[in-house]
């Protein structure tokens, strides 16, 4: 069963920006370090940002300056602000959550940034 539901992925030229949401289902969201990560055709996953129950942020150094990961633990979300995006941006993007050293993940949703 899907548990982090992923939203706002789409195509955009490059130079844009696009606004990744992650939806919490299992009510683990607030005890957990949430964090995006990106896989594209014949690559491996790679972690994004992160972000821990207290806010501390990671972030990849190919994104660092371009995108910002916050969380709204009310609403049980995890946002993904991309900005100054590149064709090399373009992947599929999952929603990951770890609570307790177990690792949960969203079915991914579609980033595409055309040149």
């Amino acid at each position: 069963q899907v548990q982090l539901v992923e939203s706002g992925g789409g195509l955009v030229q490059a130079g844009g920006s696009l606004r990744l949401s992650c939806a919490d289902s299992r009510r683990i969201f607030r005890t957990s370090v949430m964090g995006w990560y990106r896989q594209a055709p014949g690559k491996q996953r790679e972690v994004v940002a992160t972000i821990s129950s207290t806010t501390t942020t990671t972030y990849a150094d190919s994104v660092k300056g371009r995108f910002t990961i916050s969380r709204d633990n009310a609403r049980n979300t995890v946002f993904l602000q991309m900005n100054s995006l590149k064709t090399e941006d373009t992947a599929v993007y999952y929603c990951n959550a770890n609570q307790f050293g177990i690792n949960y993940w969203g079915q991914g949703t579609q980033v595409t940034v055309s040149s």
